[in-house]
């Protein structure tokens, strides 16, 4: 019968370092995913208010593995659960109801994914 041993020493400085890094990714992460709506133009718009100053990353939960983009307008419930409505294209020439359909739970959703691991990798040296 063979016997072996073995000794696991764990460096708690650089684990704690490795979460730091996972909580910077995601904030980034949200960063990353409020300027890809942004930039895809999907957000009515017709002052500026939905897409602006009322649209933001929110970071009160990172620190337990979560932050959430938000509307601080009361209309933005309504207008995201009704696509049926005729927005304006004017400005925004996709906007429509659902915006963040494609990153939650369509095509875009990996790119979501990479950009976190792209980014922990930068930020940690892992």
């Amino acid at each position: 019968m063979i016997h072996a041993n073995s000794r696991v020493k764990f460096d708690f400085g650089v684990i704690g370092r490795l979460k730091k890094a996972q909580i910077q990714a995601l904030e980034q992460t949200g960063e990353f995913l409020h300027t890809e709506i942004v930039n895809a133009q999907v957000v009515p718009f017709r002052d500026g208010t939905l897409q602006g100053e009322a649209f933001s990353v929110d970071y009160s939960g990172s620190s337990g593995g979560r932050v959430s983009l938000t509307h601080s307008t009361p209309y933005a419930r309504r207008l995201y659960f009704h696509p049926e409505y005729n927005f304006n294209t004017s400005t925004n020439p996709h906007a429509r109801g659902k915006w963040m359909d494609d990153w939650v739970e369509g095509s875009k959703r990996e790119d979501i994914k990479k950009a976190y691991a792209a980014l922990y990798k930068k930020i940690s040296g892992v």
